[in-house]
């Protein structure tokens, strides 16, 4: 009987540690278990960089958008309403997915977008977020 206890016990035990995600290391330190992200994440992810907006590569994507490269240098506040329709024609024509990567390449592009467009922009990406 008390062999049976003793098994049991060490079941549990070696459960236990297998169930235990984190490493520790050094004085409590607690190191998270390195995650892949898919080629088509969705942005649902915490790992996930398709909704971030800052630019971690130099690789510029077009979105049927090259006649913006016109505006490069440009200021915020310096554009007409027939550009700032330009911007936003194209910008409403974007999956929601696609907005920050846009904002990106745009940033990447060195043209700034009119300040209406910007925060209409940051909108579309932060109820995206908010939904996921």
């Amino acid at each position: 009987m008390i062999y049976i206890v003793v098994l049991i016990l060490l079941a549990l035990i070696v459960a236990w540690f297998a169930s235990n995600k984190t490493k520790r290391k050094g004085e409590g330190q607690v190191e998270e278990e390195a995650v892949a992200v898919p080629d088509d994440c969705c942005g649902a992810h915490e790992v996930c960089e398709a909704d971030s907006l800052l630019s971690s590569s130099a690789e510029v994507n077009y979105y049927d958008d090259e006649e913006l490269d016109r505006f490069r240098g440009t200021a915020p506040s310096a554009y007409s309403d027939d550009a700032i329709e330009e911007f936003r024609d194209i910008l409403y024509t974007l999956k929601g997915i696609e907005v920050a990567s846009w904002m990106k390449s745009i940033q990447l592009r060195q043209i700034e977008l009119p300040e209406i467009i910007r925060e209409e922009a940051l909108l579309i990406v932060g109820e995206r977020r908010n939904l996921v």
